[in-house]
């Protein structure tokens, strides 16, 4: 486990914020990359933590992005329902999980996530 020093409340929480901005792709369309794009970009060059956590958020978002329109074909023969019903769960799960440990200054690493950015 790398370390990342002291972090300050305020790493902590936007950290916190950079994941739990994902959640408005409930309101606009592509909010969960939009939300963490603003994030990442106007707090990426304040904290290590932060760009950290605002890049695993980005990349989480936009590969569910990806697997999700690939399954969407899928629904014509039915399997497509289950595999975006399990997407749409496992990224409500991953991002509270993700959010309480960035708040507590721990990383999370999230499942299935393809690396678009280093």
């Amino acid at each position: 486990m790398e370390d990342y020093g002291v972090l300050s409340e305020k790493e902590r929480n936007w950290s916190m914020i950079c994941h739990l901005s994902a959640f408005a792709s409930y309101f606009f369309p592509f909010g969960g990359i939009i939300g963490p794009l603003i994030c990442w970009f106007s707090k990426r060059d304040e904290s290590v933590w932060i760009n950290l956590n605002g890049r695993n958020a980005l990349n989480f978002n936009l590969s569910i992005l990806l697997y999700s329109v690939l399954a969407i074909p899928l629904c014509f023969i039915i399997i497509g329902i289950p595999i975006i019903l399990a997407l749409a769960t496992l990224k409500v799960i991953c991002i509270i999980i993700a959010s309480i440990k960035a708040s507590k200054g721990q990383l999370f690493r999230y499942p299935l996530t393809i690396p678009f950015l280093q």
